[in-house]
């Protein structure tokens, strides 16, 4: 059938989280169906967009029903705990991670009732690629190539948007149908071309080589706002005690010691982070190290599955150093949502919905670079 090109285009939101996507993509796409399976996400999800599309459950229980309407895209940025480094190595086959095969089960089902968008967006951590050496990528790859569409990724580090070091694999797979010529090289063309990912094709089955496409893309040229900017006037997070700045310090490895004794002679007023991890020793015992930067950019943010794994906040005013957590709204602006975003008034519910989202300029940048042009070219709507 036509496309209907007097309305926005639609798309499906998979584990659609607290709704970052949405928070992307509204004023040029329309939303026809979000679904996540945590209730707390679901609840910040209703809280900031309704939940007139919103569909809370299991992805195996998904109803295909919904699914068989106008959709120009699916996204789905599935768990991931099953290829990141912090993770247990299980991949595809992993519980958590696994739902990839079950999102694509159901899109499979959808398409051969003649329901097919023309883009499907996947998003993971970039562990996916070289994870049980690479064959998972490769299944990932193949299974949205079986389903008819041209295929290619893009490695994107969030902090050429914001202030926060996230790199993330978008996998971008288009409709094979659909003259997509313009927006494909013959090779790797941008910078988020990267080395794992050149690397990942040249040692890749002759089947995979084929498939593949490399997406034309350029550098973002519109500068995000810098972490000092970002600093919450009113944190909803303590500064700590000296007692705890002291076992802080204590837990510093020499090079973190020295980024924060440079930061302190630097004068003015210097913001960084901290993180603790669990680091070998010489005698091959872990320790928990505190991790300091002052460059700029936070680390990335994750879910708050231990204390550990919260980031502090460092601020050096005239020489002395206070520190805190960062705070839910720093957290929030860390993703790119807007200060009208509510988040939940736990502190880890927001960390949760924080840690676990996608970068909302990154998908706008997807969006102005590769969804945008895709739809110009479509000629049908699925």
């Amino acid at each position: 059938m036509p496309r209907d090109t007097d309305h926005p285009p639609r798309y499906a939101e998979f584990f659609a989280g607290g709704g970052m996507v949405r928070a992307a993509l509204s004023g040029r796409w329309d939303c026809a169906l979000a679904n996540d399976i945590d209730p707390m996400k679901c609840a910040v999800y209703a809280d900031n967009w309704g939940d007139d599309h919103l569909i809370q459950g299991d992805i195996a229980d998904l109803d295909e029903m919904r699914l068989r309407q106008p959709i120009d895209l699916y996204w789905a940025s599935s768990p991931c705990q099953d290829f990141s480094l912090a993770g247990n190595g299980s991949g595809l086959g992993g519980q958590r991670s696994g739902v990839f095969l079950t999102w694509i089960a159901k899109i499979r089902a959808t398409l051969a009732d003649g329901h097919a968008p023309a883009i499907i967006a996947f998003e993971n951590v970039m562990g996916l690629v070289t994870r049980n050496g690479g064959r998972d990528f490769a299944a990932v790859v193949t299974a949205l190539s079986d389903l008819g569409y041209r295929v290619g990724g893009l490695e994107i580090d969030a902090r050429d948007f914001v202030p926060q070091s996230r790199p993330r694999l978008f996998v971008i797979a288009v409709r094979a149908d659909l003259d997509m010529a313009d927006l494909t090289a013959a090779g790797p063309d941008g910078p988020y071309h990267t080395r794992r990912l050149t690397d990942f094709v040249a040692r890749a089955p002759a089947r995979i080589r084929k498939t593949w496409h490399w997406w034309r893309h350029a550098a973002p040229t519109n500068l995000g706002p810098t972490l000092a900017q970002m600093i919450d006037a009113a944190p909803d997070t303590p500064w700590f005690d000296a007692q705890t700045r002291r076992n802080l310090t204590a837990m510093m490895s020499p090079p973190s010691l020295s980024r924060l004794q440079t930061a302190r002679a630097a004068g003015g007023v210097q913001v960084g982070t901290l993180y603790r991890r669990g680091r070998p020793g010489p005698s091959g015992v872990v320790r928990q190290r505190a991790e300091v930067r002052f460059d700029g950019i936070a680390g990335c943010l994750r879910t708050p599955a231990g204390g550990s794994s919260r980031q502090t906040l460092l601020l050096i005013e005239g020489g002395k150093l206070r520190a805190r957590l960062l705070s839910t709204r720093e957290a929030a602006r860390l993703m790119g949502l807007p200060d009208s975003y509510r988040m939940p008034r736990n502190y880890n519910a927001a960390y949760k919905v924080a840690g676990d989202g996608v970068v909302v300029p990154v998908v706008q940048y997807l969006d102005e670079t590769l969804f945008q042009p895709v739809m110009a070219r479509a000629q049908v709507r699925a």
